[in-house]
């Protein structure tokens, strides 16, 4: 299987960042192919700037991600819930990559056809908030946009929380790296 990481926070020597480099450990030791994204070392433009009214030509960093997720059997989404939601950089990034023709097709009459059916994710997400926090009570807005995005586009996910990240310490840490290694050794 061919596994790509998109490390959907902007530092690479985060947290989220650790989380992805075990899954992916696991996913090699069982023989899987894999390659990593890191959208802060990306040059582009996260704006869309006009509105998909007029084309706005990719950077080679985004027609490169695009070929990567052409690859990609599986993809793992590491990122933090920053105000609920996902960070703007990984807003941004799927406003410019997951285009018309690249990831869907409108076919008329409000249907559409999802050009990156068959491919599966996982979302290894941290907060600062409990996770049955941001489940139960703001009822799990970054899971929701993640499915409405990628979802429209024919990729089913699965997902893992991790939290509270500020208020827990080394051992902890690193039962979630376990966890993270784990998941990745089972696909």
């Amino acid at each position: 299987m061919k596994t790509l990481l998109i490390l959907g926070h902007p530092l690479k020597d985060s947290f989220c960042a650790a989380l992805g480099e075990s899954y992916l450990k696991g996913a090699k030791a069982k023989g899987h192919e894999t390659k990593t994204i890191y959208l802060g070392d990306l040059k582009f433009n996260p704006l869309l700037e006009n509105a998909y009214k007029k084309e706005q030509p990719l950077e080679p960093d985004l027609q490169e991600a695009q070929k990567l997720i052409s690859w990609a059997d599986h993809i793992v989404f590491s990122y933090p819930v920053w105000w609920s939601l996902f960070p703007a950089l990984l807003k941004g990034f799927f406003d410019r990559v997951l285009l018309p023709d690249f990831a869907f097709k409108f076919i008329g009459g409000g249907k559409w056809k999802k050009l990156l059916k068959g491919k599966t994710a996982r979302l290894l997400i941290t907060m600062d908030s409990p996770p049955p926090l941001h489940i139960l009570y703001f009822r799990n807005p970054s899971v929701k946009a993640m499915k409405a995005t990628i979802g429209f586009c024919g990729i089913k996910q699965k997902n893992t929380y991790f939290g509270s990240i500020r208020y827990s310490d080394d051992k902890k840490k690193k039962k979630w790296l376990k966890k993270a290694e784990r998941l990745g050794r089972k696909l």
